[in-house]
């Protein structure tokens, strides 16, 4: 069956742009707005709205299918591509992507990827956000031209089967990290709560002292609040290298002692701990670091986990970080990586090397993108997924755990006709 059009319109995503250099050099808070001046080309303010592309492809038979281009929250910041703007990327959809797709049978994702993925502008690849939702349209179109569900065409093409349970959810507070946890243990989500401990003096504290309470707070309100006693969430911190910044990026022997006392406080629950540092030089130091903490947490047996994310970003990324074992589990950005096919193929290297796979992604992502990295998920069976978009707990969670129970309901159904 043939792509016969493509057509796009602009959209919003389920949350902001912010301009990170901005903040970084002292951007101050007014209730939702950051106060001061942009730095980043392209940003208008330090805080705006974040934007979306819908690329929907018209089918022979009259179906449309289509994905959302989406860009993380610090768009055009820490080498990514540009600023994600509707009005700057249509045009070149239209004038670049559009010749290339119609009358292109709608047959294989993989080829369709390939092209996608070679497709160049004045010898530089299209934008990360292009490629992540014009190859989510392609994997829709592939699966409506051949009556299956996305997540069967993944399996499909990339040898592997269709999970018949759910994968494990993980919701993320933001900043609002007590009464967003609370929404998480009412919904039962199976891992939380990211909380963004993002800042030594305010959220970490100079010994760790914050952290260590706040963890012993969650812990105890799970305890005091969980509907069934069986419900054991993962406690996954997000510390964006708050802890190597206090006792050494390379004082493993302190961090692991540190991590240990926390992994002590969050029982009976298990505890990751993402991004225990950020080695700003280069991505080499942040592999030989964190892998030296990860050999250091093991030799000792304590059973927290490390998870990547800070200088993890591309699929060689994945592939280096996983080859070292740098973490016991690998966060894999989907937006990022630019086309889905990368995102299926970090998934599939993490679980072949023995490392955990966290499909995450950006709260700054669509209802669409999220709906489509479900189905990707569903397939390769990764540890965990992100609850996305949004930073209020319930919306992204909705969207993200339908999507699975449909996938769920309508294989299950199929096999009983």
């Amino acid at each position: 069956m043939k792509i016969l059009d493509v057509v796009c319109s602009a959209g919003r995503t389920g949350f902001y742009f912010d301009d990170q250099r901005a903040i970084k050099k002292g951007a101050g808070h007014d209730g939702v707005f950051y106060t001061g001046e942009p730095v980043t080309e392209g940003f208008a303010s330090v805080r705006q709205a974040g934007e979306s592309i819908s690329v929907m492809l018209v089918l022979e038979d009259g179906q449309i299918a289509y994905g959302d281009c989406a860009a993380v929250q610090y768009s055009g910041a820490g080498g990514r591509d540009p600023l994600f703007l509707a009005k700057d990327f249509i045009p070149l959809i239209d004038k670049y992507i559009k010749p290339e797709l119609v009358g292109q049978e709608a047959d294989s994702f993989r080829a369709l990827a390939k092209k996608l993925e070679d497709i160049q502008i004045d010898g530089k690849r299209l934008h990360t956000a292009i490629r992540y939702g014009v190859s989510q349209a392609l994997l829709d179109a592939v699966a409506k031209a051949s009556g299956r569900l996305m997540c069967e065409v993944v399996a499909d093409e990339y040898g592997c089967e269709v999970t018949d349970q759910p994968i494990a959810i993980f919701t993320q507070s933001g900043d609002d990290r007590y009464d967003n946890a609370d929404k998480m243990i009412i919904k039962g989500a199976q891992v939380l709560p990211h909380a963004l401990i993002n800042n030594v003096e305010t959220k970490l504290g100079q010994k760790g002292e914050k952290l260590a309470a706040y963890v012993e707070w969650l812990r105890n309100r799970i305890l005091d609040h969980r509907n069934d006693e069986a419900y054991s969430p993962v406690l996954h911190i997000d510390c964006y290298g708050t802890i190597g910044a206090i006792f050494g990026n390379n004082n493993y022997k302190a961090m692991a002692d540190y991590i240990a006392r926390l992994g002590e406080i969050a029982k009976p629950f298990h505890l990751r701990i993402e991004g225990p540092m950020d080695c700003d030089s280069t991505r080499e130091a942040q592999i030989e670091a964190l892998a030296g903490l990860t050999k250091e947490l093991d030799d000792r047996g304590i059973d927290v986990e490390l998870v990547a994310d800070e200088w993890c970003n591309t699929l060689e990324d994945i592939k280096l970080f996983a080859d070292a074992k740098a973490g016991h589990m690998v966060q894999i950005k989907t937006p990022d990586l630019g086309g889905i096919n990368n995102t299926i193929e970090a998934v599939l290297y993490c679980k072949q090397k023995g490392i955990g796979a966290y499909q995450g992604g950006t709260c700054n992502e669509t209802d669409r993108s999220a709906q489509v990295c479900v189905h990707c998920a569903m397939a390769t069976q990764p540890v965990q997924i992100l609850a996305k978009p949004g930073m209020g707990v319930d919306e992204g969670f909705m969207i993200v755990y339908n999507e699975m129970q449909r996938i769920l309901a309508l294989r299950k159904a199929r096999k009983h006709a």
